[in-house]
């Protein structure tokens, strides 16, 4: 039987090498954005030949979008669809920016970088928000249901206000990484909470 483990030591190689691209590629879009960034440079400070690079992504824009992929991923994974407590799951997000800096920081910066329609990314991102939306506001629907949040509220609107508190709150932080987070996060989650609660005796 042919030994089949220096093809599965090599396998693994290049797959620690494809995931030490993305994870440069990340730190450097973060702080540069998709425009101040070149193959090279990502090559360079992942140790990689440019040739090497190529050999797992073939393209700026495969690999722009597999570093997104990667935070999707991650966002998709965590993201809890049966809940009815979108407070909770607010109060939550600050673990994020400790976890993983470069994800959140790649894809806010990614994003104002693709407001534009004619954006290479802008249809990525706006489906993107759109969902988020969508999934902020049917936690807030379950929550209604089962009597949590009170019914007099669009949850469509209040959805869109927390998506906006989020993106702000990422952008701030990329300016100063020094605001308190936790704090910031616990003010507003506090108002959210008095906001949506049911009146007392509410079925």
């Amino acid at each position: 039987m042919t030994d089949q483990r220096p093809y599965a030591a090599l396998l693994a190689k290049g797959e620690d090498r494809r995931q030490l691209i993305l994870a440069v590629a990340q730190r450097l879009l973060r702080t540069y954005g998709w425009r101040g960034i070149t193959l090279g440079q990502i090559a360079r400070e992942a140790g990689v030949s440019p040739a090497g690079l190529l050999h797992h992504f073939e393209s700026k824009e495969h690999l722009l979008n597999a570093a997104l992929d990667v935070r999707d991923a991650h966002d998709d994974a965590r993201a809890d669809r049966t809940s009815d407590d979108i407070v909770a799951q607010l109060r939550q997000v600050p673990r994020r920016f400790e976890e993983t800096p470069d994800l959140i920081g790649m894809f806010a910066v990614l994003q104002m970088e693709n407001l534009d329609p004619a954006a290479p990314l802008h249809d990525r991102f706006l489906g993107r928000h759109r969902a988020a939306v969508e999934t902020i506001a049917e936690t807030i629907r379950r929550g209604q249901r089962s009597g949590r949040y009170r019914t007099d509220l669009d949850p469509a609107v209040k959805a869109v206000e927390i998506a906006a508190f989020l993106n702000g709150i990422e952008a701030s932080w990329l300016l100063d990484p020094s605001i308190p987070l936790t704090e910031v996060f616990r003010e507003y989650t506090d108002s959210l909470a008095r906001q949506l609660a049911a009146p007392p005796g509410s079925p």
